[in-house]
C-alpha cells in the first residue's frame, strides 16, 4: 500500500496523537520601578494563547514583530517561566516540571535559533558545538564515539566530515544554520521549536534549509513549531497556521485554507500585505493598508486587542473578548462579527 503524501511530498500528520497540548498560555513580563523594585505593570507578550501540536506535524506560527511569537517558543521551552497556563507533552504537565522530569523534556524538545551566528560559541569548534550537549546528556560513551557521531550529524544536514575541525567564522550562514539543525538533532528530539530559521539567510539558502528541514522531519518523524513572519515560507512548509496578534490567537486553520478564505480582519490584511509576483495582477489589485499603530503590549486596549485597527470593528467590539471558536470545521477564529 502506498503511503498518502501532500503536494510537497510530505506524509501528513497523524491527527490522533497530540504531542503538545496548551492551554490559557500566558506570559507576562513585571515592569519593576522605584528603589525596592515595586511592580507597576506587566508586558502582556502572551496573553491566553491554546492550541494542540499533532504528532509528525508542523505548525506554523505568524504574526507583525512584537506579537509575541519568540515568547510562546521560549516559554514552551522552559527558557521562561509560564505566568500561568498548562503545557502537557506526550501526556506529562510540564509546566512546571523541575529535576530529572525537566531535564527529559528538555532532551525531547530541542531548538533552531534564528541567528545562527550568536547561537554558536565562537571559542568552540563545529566538532564541539555538536557534541557538547550528547556529552552532558551522556548520550555517547567516549570521545571515540562523540566524534563518530559528530561526522555522522554532519553528513545528515549536508556538511563534509573534516568541518567538526573548523570554527563558526569560518563557515557561511546557511553552513552555520546547518549547524544549529545539526545540534538539535543530537539529542535525538522528538519537537523542535524553529524560530525563524530562516529570516537571516539569503533566498537561495532560505529554499535549502527548508528542504532540508523537510527532509528530516520525514527521516526522524519530527514535529515542528515553526515561528515565521515571511508568509511565503510559512505557507510552504506549514501543515497548519496560528496567526497572532499582541499576545493572542487570532486565527487558527489548515494551511490552504487560512491562504484561501482567511475570516479574520487582520488575517486578511497580512495576506494584503504580500506582493503578488505578477507586475500587472500586483498594479491592478486593491491594497487594505491597516491604519494606526500596533497597541503596546504594556496597556493593551479593552475588548478584542485587534479593534483600534480593525475596519469591521463597533463599539461591542471594545467591550467583549472575543473567544477563540470554530467557526467552520476545523477553522478557529475571535472575531465577535463572524
Amino acid at each position: 500500500m502506498s503511503t498518502q503524501t501532500t503536494h510537497l511530498g510530505r506524509t501528513p500528520a497523524d491527527t490522533s496523537k497530540v504531542v503538545l497540548s496548551v492551554r490559557d498560555l500566558k506570559k507576562w513580563f513585571p515592569i519593576r520601578k522605584g528603589l525596592f523594585s515595586k511592580v507597576v505593570g506587566h508586558v502582556k507578550a502572551v496573553d491566553g494563547v491554546s492550541f494542540d501540536l499533532h504528532k509528525g506535524e508542523t505548525l506554523g506560527l505568524v504574526g507583525e514583530s512584537g506579537c509575541g511569537k519568540t515568547t510562546v517558543g521560549r516559554t514552551l521551552l522552559r527558557l521562561e517561566e509560564a505566568t500561568s497556563g498548562e503545557m502537557v507533552f506526550e501526556g506529562a504537565n510540564v509546566t512546571r516540571a523541575v529535576g530529572q522530569q525537566l531535564k527529559d523534556y528538555r532532551r525531547k524538545i530541542q531548538v533552531i535559533f534564528q541567528d545562527p551566528f550568536s547561537s554558536l560559541n565562537p571559542r568552540m569548534t563545529i566538532g564541539e558545538i555538536i557534541a557538547e550537549p550528547m556529552r552532558v546528556y551522556r548520550l555517547v560513551p567516549d570521545k571515540k564515539a562523540a566524534r563518530a557521531r559528530v561526522a555522522e550529524l554532519l553528513a545528515q544536514v549536508g556538511l563534509f566530515e573534516y568541518m567538526a575541525e573548523r570554527y563558526p567564522h569560518e563557515l557561511s550562514g546557511g553552513q552555520r544554520q546547518r549547524v544549529g539543525i545539526a545540534r538539535a538533532l543530537a539529542m535525538k528530539p522528538s519537537f523542535i521549536v524553529c524560530d525563524e530559521p530562516v529570516s537571516a539567510l539569503d533566498v537561495s539558502i532560505q529554499a535549502q534549509i527548508m528542504n532540508l528541514l523537510e527532509e528530516l522531519q520525514q527521516k526522524f518523524k519530527l514535529t515542528y513549531l515553526f515561528i515565521a513572519h515571511d508568509l511565503a515560507v510559512v505557507r510552504h512548509i506549514s501543515d497548519r497556521v496560528i496567526v497572532m496578534y499582541l499576545g493572542k490567537v487570532m486565527e487558527i486553520a489548515d494551511r490552504d485554507t487560512l491562504y484561501a478564505e482567511p475570516l479574520h480582519p487582520y488575517t486578511q490584511a497580512l495576506l494584503d500585505a504580500v506582493p503578488i509576483p505578477d507586475p500587472q495582477i500586483e498594479a491592478k489589485r486593491e491594497h487594505r493598508v491597516l491604519g494606526g499603530e500596533v497597541p503596546s503590549p504594556l496597556n493593551p486596549p479593552r475588548g478584542c486587542v485587534f479593534h483600534t485597527r480593525c475596519p469591521l470593528a463597533g463599539e461591542e467590539c471594545k467591550m467583549a473578548v472575543p473567544p477563540l471558536r470554530e467557526v467552520r470545521p476545523k477553522h478557529f477564529a475571535a472575531c465577535i462579527k463572524l
